[in-house]
């Protein structure tokens, strides 16, 4: 089969039906020769032909599919997982130089691990399990390095900690977070009618609509109410007001504002302290 007759026959496998018949059409969808991958490369780059690029994408499906099978431990849907990868196999073909002399099926992995990485970290379990690169590392290998399914001694902790750069109790915290098992949030029918489920006590009064709209409301009052008494202010003690308490990233210190006016921090002092009387009183009055 031609690289050309190869882009235009394959059926998309999107349109077949279960997960099963999916992985079978890849699955006979025929590799291609260095050479035909190294001439659809070409095409691609040069006229950005996509018909060449579906030929690459489709000769590649199956390599998803057997990337997928080494994270379906998670708890996530299988054919999730091969969509995700699938994403990344995308971005790799258009990254690809066929001129490099390496083969996309080695370009590609990287690509496709990094989408369902991405993607089991955003949702496995809903919890934010890994932040650093380190943490990454840690939650994609652990499984892997454990000697047996039971719990990790404090000596294997040292060890995968050592070669994965981490610390051993970071080790310890992740195996609790891949062992523990998942809870239902709803009482299931066979409960008993005196046991209580998550709903029960997960529910907040503070997250209801009304309560959101006045507290909403409540904080723009008040951000409006400091903007007027703020500007009521003279310009000196405004400026030692906002510096002192309300940045955000990095409030001044009484003697950095003492080095900029030129006077004691004691001065500075005295100014914040009267500035903040005077708003205090102006916004009981605004009340």
């Amino acid at each position: 089969m031609t690289s050309h007759s190869l882009a235009l026959t394959f059926p998309t496998p999107a349109s077949l039906g279960s997960l099963d018949h999916y992985i079978q059409a890849v699955n006979r969808f025929p590799l291609l020769s260095a050479e035909e991958e190294t001439s659809l490369g070409r095409r691609l780059r040069q006229g950005d032909d996509l018909d060449a690029a579906r030929a690459l994408v489709l000769s590649h499906l199956r390599l998803v599919v057997s990337v997928s099978r080494n994270y379906t431990g998670y708890g996530l849907p299988q054919a999730d997982l091969i969509q995700e990868g699938n994403v990344g196999l995308m971005k790799a073909v258009r990254r690809f130089d066929p001129e490099r002399g390496v083969r996309l099926v080695s370009f590609a992995l990287h690509w496709i691990r990094a989408e369902m990485h991405e993607y089991i970290l955003r949702n496995w379990r809903l919890v934010k399990v890994a932040t650093t690169k380190a943490q990454r590392k840690l939650f994609f290998n652990l499984r892997s390095m454990k000697a047996g399914s039971g719990a990790l001694s404090v000596a294997e902790a040292k060890a995968i900690a050592k070669d994965l750069g981490v610390k051993p109790e970071e080790v310890v915290e992740m195996e609790t977070r891949l062992s523990g098992r998942d809870i239902s949030i709803d009482p299931t029918p066979d409960d008993d009618e005196n046991a209580v489920s998550p709903i029960a006590y997960l529910s907040d009064d503070d997250d209801e609509p009304a309560t959101i709209y006045e507290r909403k409301e409540f904080a723009e009052r008040r951000s409006k109410g400091l903007q007027h008494v703020l500007a009521k202010l003279d310009d000196r003690s405004r400026r030692i007001i906002e510096a002192r308490w309300l940045r955000e990233d990095d409030s001044s210190t009484l003697q950095d504002l003492a080095s900029e006016y030129g006077v004691s921090a004691e001065r500075i002092r005295q100014i914040e302290s009267k500035a903040m009387k005077a708003m205090r009183t102006q916004l009981a009055h605004a009340a």
